[in-house]
C-alpha cells in the first residue's frame, strides 16, 4: 500500500470516528432536552399550547402530589361542555382532588371559541378528534404518561366529543365515559372500531339538552336516544350478560353494567331518575343542582375513575 492510499484511509477512518462521535452527542444533548423538558412539569397547575391544524390549542393540566417524571402514570383527558374551558370543567368535576388521592394526571384541553368541532374543514373548523391525537402525542413527550392508560371523558358536547373519540382512536384510549352526552346519529354508520370499546353512560333522564329519548332538532345534530347508544355499545362488543351493580339506590340511579363482552371490556349505563343537564356530585352554583345533588348519592367522577381502572 502506498503513502496516497494510507492516507486516503486514514481520511475515511477520521470521518466515520467524526460521525459517530456526534450521534452520541446528539442522542445525548436529545436526552438532556427530554430531561429538562419533563422536570419543567411541576405537580399542581400547569399550562400548555401546541399548534395543530394551523391554530394555537391550549390546555389546562394537573399533576399530582405524588408525580414524579420516572415513573409512568395514568391520564384522564377531560372535555368541556359549550361555552366552558378546560379549568372551568376542573372545577366541576374536581378530578384534581381524585387525581391527587388516586395518582394520576388529569388534562382539560380548551376547545377554540369555548365549543368542539367534529367537522374537519367544514366552513373552516377544526377536526377535534385529530387534534385529541396530536394533544397526546405532544403530552407523551412532556410526561411519563402510561400509553396502555389512557382515558377520556366529557360533559354534554365534551361527551359527544368522548363518544366520537371511541370511534375514531380507539388504538390510542382505552376507556370512554360520556356525561351528559350521547352518539351523534351520522357518526354511527360510520363507527366501526376494530377493537372493542369500555365505556360507561351517565344521562339524567329528564334532561332537555340532550334528550334521554334522542332528537333530530338540535346544534349537536340529531343524537340517538340514550337506550339506542347503549345498545350500540352492547352490539359492538358483542356483550353477553349484564347486572345491576354498583349498589346505588334504583329510585335515584338505574344501573346496567353489560359485561361477557369481547376483549375484556364493559358497557355501564348509569340513568339518574329525574335528572337534568349535570354532573352528578359535582359542583355547582345552582341550588336546586346541589340539593338534588345531596341526595343522589352518586360521585361520577369517582364512578368513572373506578371504571376507568379496570380497563388497559
Amino acid at each position: 500500500m502506498n503513502i496516497y492510499q494510507s492516507s486516503q484511509n486514514l481520511k475515511k477512518l477520521l470521518i466515520v470516528l467524526l460521525g459517530i462521535s456526534l450521534l452520541t452527542a446528539c442522542d445525548s444533548i436529545q436526552a438532556e432536552q427530554k430531561s429538562i423538558t419533563k422536570a419543567k412539569i411541576l405537580s399542581g397547575d400547569n399550562y400548555g399550547e401546541l399548534n395543530d391544524q394551523g391554530k394555537l390549542r391550549t390546555y389546562y393540566l394537573y399533576t399530582p402530589k405524588s408525580y414524579n417524571p420516572d415513573r409512568l402514570m395514568p391520564l384522564v383527558l377531560v372535555f368541556h361542555g359549550d361555552d366552558g374551558n378546560g379549568r372551568s370543567i376542573s372545577n366541576v368535576t374536581r378530578f384534581n382532588e381524585l387525581a391527587d388521592k388516586k395518582g394520576f394526571i388529569v388534562v382539560y384541553p380548551d376547545g377554540i371559541d369555548q365549543k368542539w368541532s367534529l367537522r374537519g374543514n367544514a366552513q373552516g373548523r377544526v377536526d377535534d378528534v385529530s387534534f385529541v391525537n396530536a394533544l397526546i402525542n405532544h403530552l407523551q413527550q412532556q410526561i411519563n404518561i402510561d400509553s396502555h392508560k389512557i382515558y377520556a371523558t366529557g360533559f354534554s358536547r365534551g361527551a359527544i366529543l368522548t363518544q366520537a373519540l371511541a370511534c375514531k382512536l380507539p388504538d390510542k384510549i382505552s376507556g370512554f365515559a360520556s356525561v351528559a352526552g350521547s352518539l351523534p346519529v351520522r357518526l354511527k354508520s360510520n363507527c366501526q372500531p376494530r377493537t372493542s370499546i369500555s365505556m360507561l353512560t351517565i344521562n339524567g333522564t329528564k334532561d332537555r339538552d340532550v334528550l334521554y329519548e334522542g332528537d333530530d332538532h338540535t346544534q349537536r345534530g340529531a343524537l340517538l336516544s340514550i337506550s339506542d347508544m347503549v345498545d350500540f355499545w352492547r352490539s359492538h362488543d358483542q356483550c353477553t350478560s349484564s347486572n345491576e351493580s354498583p349498589n346505588f339506590s334504583q329510585d335515584k340511579v338505574k344501573t346496567a353494567i353489560y359485561t361477557g363482552c369481547t376483549g375484556n371490556s364493559e358497557v355501564w349505563q348509569l340513568a339518574v331518575i329525574n335528572g337534568g343537564h349535570f354532573w352528578p356530585g359535582g359542583f355547582s352554583t345552582d341550588k336546586n343542582v346541589n340539593k338534588f345533588n345531596a341526595n343522589l348519592g352518586l360521585n361520577a367522577s369517582e364512578t368513572i375513575w373506578n371504571f376507568f381502572q379496570s380497563h388497559s
